[in-house]
């Protein structure tokens, strides 16, 4: 081997493989700070894309779940309502029953009316206000109620709006309906029992379209998590793998940092020549 001042080799091949560790050390020190194995594109740019992908589809599947919670609250609270119209409806029945009594005095008659005519206002009342974000399904010409059921938002569970109130179809009363006469009140307690029967069916349907909900909502969580768990899989660092290669690239760095101060004081033998 050629003694040269000018040329050192030995520490040039020391100083690339000092550097080579250098930037491998460097690297397992992010995955330690981060826990991530590719924490950018200059990592694996392929994995990288796959993993923001992945991460987009979660981003869509958040939002799916923040639309069927909204769709379940404005579920509950046509619920609440359409429960409380049969109610109602029941106090009502009791009421034109005990006034369909042809020999009810007028006093008692009366009073029985009065309080159908409140319980059967009640009824638009609590119609009216059962309202969640603007949507209120158990009225008159009601909203659907609509959720986004996958991460593109192409896919919906619709439940159609129920009419509770006293110009639709389910209750067969009207805002005039009164039981100030025997007849009054027989013919409303055959209404009334029409009206029972079909504000039930509208509770069966409500009720199984919030239990529809409900298991999308639970199909949508697992989704969820199991895409997060794939994209661990692809960009998550072993911690413990990654610990001991750093304590060996540690050592590595000290011993490249000792090769390179050998080679360095290789030229100083060429002194020798010259004594």
């Amino acid at each position: 081997m050629a003694f040269s001042v000018n040329t050192n080799a030995g520490a040039l091949v020391a100083l690339q493989n000092l550097n080579k560790t250098s930037s491998l050390l460097q690297q397992t020190q992010a995955q330690v700070n981060t826990g991530l194995k590719v924490g950018s594109a200059k990592d694996n740019s392929a994995v990288f894309a796959i993993a923001q992908k992945l991460r987009a589809d979660v981003s869509g599947l958040n939002a799916v779940k923040s639309s069927i919670d909204r769709a379940t609250s404005t579920l509950d609270v046509a619920l609440a309502a359409g429960e409380a119209v049969s109610d109602l409806l029941i106090q009502m029945k009791e009421k034109a029953v005990a006034a369909a009594d042809a020999g009810l005095d007028s006093s008692s008659r009366t009073a029985l009316n009065d309080e159908f005519v409140q319980l059967r206002d009640q009824i638009s009342t609590i119609v009216d206000n059962a309202e969640f974000n603007g949507i209120n399904s158990v009225k008159n010409g009601g909203n659907a109620i609509v959720a986004i059921i996958n991460d593109s938002g192409s896919n919906t569970i619709s439940i159609a709006a129920q009419d509770l109130s006293l110009t639709g179809s389910n209750v067969t009363l009207t805002a005039a309906s009164a039981i100030s006469t025997s007849a009054l009140a027989a013919s409303a307690v055959t209404r009334i029992d029409a009206s029972i029967t079909n504000v039930n069916t509208s509770l069966s349907k409500l009720g199984a379209g919030s239990r529809r909900l409900s298991l999308q909502k639970e199909f949508v969580g697992k989704l969820s998590d199991a895409i997060e768990v794939g994209i661990g899989n692809l960009v998550d660092a072993d911690l413990a793998k990654t610990s001991a290669q750093l304590q060996s690239l540690q050592v590595k760095q000290q011993l490249g940092l000792q090769a390179l101060s050998i080679a360095n004081q290789a030229p100083s033998t060429v002194l020798s020549l010259f004594r």
